[in-house]
């Protein structure tokens, strides 16, 4: 059965206006936020002290992963990331099961990403007002919406500012925190500290927090998914892949040994759990005054980031699949202008929206965990497929890669990845009715 191409469904491309800085604060936009302000705590909370290693064994599987999708985007510097790469070097189902996992991956993290904005705006605003944050998560939501309706330049530059009031504040947190830690003494990295917390949480505990804090590394993506809206993509892509993942790593395992050093798991995880701002809570612990404050205002800037660009990569694969028939073609159009895919980004908007309704910051974070595994476990399986001319890699990072991402996998709570696998199959079984339906009416149309 033939597949409708992407250039048959449309003819507009999206321009080139993203260089190497805004497409590394757009990764760094998209990885620091959801994960480092408020899953942090879930992770712990599965591992106790030993998420500190978790936060480095996440590092080097989201590294092998971000390897092979920065070699895989310059090859094929298109929107619409491990979809069109699926597509290209692996087979149609494959690639669409890659981009219904993003889909849904993606907006569980957005979703988690509103409701942790509005967990830190409301616990900042007093314990009386927590019971708003399903209601302030949606208007975010909607506002962020809006915005990137408006065009990605604008949204770029909002990015850049967004990003760096982030990494003011966790630069903040991290020298308040390491000054009290000396002073007190505590250190949560010492053999003895670690053995005992795996012992106690269990290698399940342990292996679950790698797969939740490897899904805070994976906002490289956006940088891939935009591949088609990025200048010299090539030199480009690669480049400031490498740079995110470097900054994220380096700023998530400070911030991590910090936080436990601090709090310990136990407050850290209950934190996460009841106010959906652990970060500001153990601020608050330290002898600065206004460094709550100031953590707050960066968690909530992060979350805006993180929404903004998550609301942008959605958008794009979105586009990419209405482009191919795989979702309604409608979506795989550009506004007027030849700007922005409207009718995708108010969807995806939509679909952001009824996650938030939710209102549980576990629950959509370890969905976004098991489909997003799935989806970089997808990226291997192509990277390993490409040619030797279009590698940049030695093939053994694409097999470490896949490897890594399918045990990891099936280590999040078992109705998460049943839901995840159910998910799977209901996509196929549409992508099959929608050929099908193609098919027939081209048919008829004859």
């Amino acid at each position: 059965m033939s597949h409708p191409s992407t250039e048959s469904s449309t003819s507009k491309e999206l321009p080139r206006v993203v260089g190497i800085v805004g497409a590394t604060m757009m990764g760094l936009g998209s990885i620091v936020g959801t994960g480092i302000f408020v899953s942090i705590g879930n992770a712990a909370g599965a591992a106790g002290s030993s998420v500190v290693l978790a936060i480095a064994v996440a590092a080097v599987v989201a590294t092998l992963n971000g390897l092979n999708s920065a070699q895989l985007a310059a090859a094929h510097p298109i929107s619409g990331g491990t979809y069109e790469y699926g597509y290209r070097w692996l087979h149609p189902s494959l690639g669409f099961t890659a981009g219904w996992m993003f889909l849904w991956a993606k907006s569980a993290s957005a979703a988690t990403a509103a409701l942790g904005f509005a967990g830190y705006l409301l616990n900042l605003a007093g314990p009386e007002y927590t019971e708003w944050r399903i209601g302030a998560g949606l208007v975010c939501v909607v506002v962020l919406t809006l915005l990137v309706l408006s065009g990605i330049r604008r949204s770029n530059e909002l990015n850049i500012a967004i990003v760096s009031i982030t990494l003011i504040s966790l630069l903040a947190f991290v020298i308040a925190g390491l000054s009290t830690t000396t002073q007190t003494g505590t250190d949560p990295l010492t053999w003895n500290e670690l053995k005992t917390s795996i012992t106690f949480h269990g290698w399940p505990g342990f292996l679950e927090a790698c797969a939740l804090m490897f899904v805070a590394y994976t906002g490289y993506g956006r940088i891939a998914t935009l591949g088609e809206e990025i200048r010299n993509p090539q030199r480009n892509i690669p480049l400031a892949i490498i740079v995110t993942l470097a900054v994220s790593m380096l700023l998530y395992i400070s911030v991590g040994y910090v936080a436990i050093a601090s709090v310990g798991s136990k407050s850290l995880a209950a934190a996460s759990q009841q106010q959906a701002a652990p970060l500001e809570i153990v601020a608050r612990q330290f002898d600065v005054n206004g460094l709550g404050i100031v953590i707050a205002v960066g968690a909530m800037t992060s979350m805006l980031g993180v929404l903004l660009n998550l609301i942008l990569g959605l958008s794009r694969v979105m586009l990419a699949m209405g482009r191919r028939r795989d979702l309604p073609s409608r979506l795989g159009r550009l506004n007027h202008a030849g700007t922005t895919p409207s009718a995708a980004v108010v969807v995806v908007g939509f679909i952001i929206a009824g996650l938030v309704l939710l209102g549980d910051v576990k629950t959509t974070w370890s969905f976004s965990a098991f489909t997003v595994l799935i989806y970089y476990a997808l990226t291997n399986l192509a990277a390993m497929r490409m040619s030797p001319e279009e590698r940049r890699f030695p093939r053994f990072v694409a097999v470490l890669g896949l490897m890594s991402c399918l045990f990891l996998a099936f280590w999040v709570e078992q109705a998460v990845w049943i839901a995840g696998i159910s998910l799977i199959v209901v996509g196929l079984i549409w992508q099959q009715a929608a050929l099908r339906f193609h098919q027939l009416r081209a048919k008829t149309s004859t």
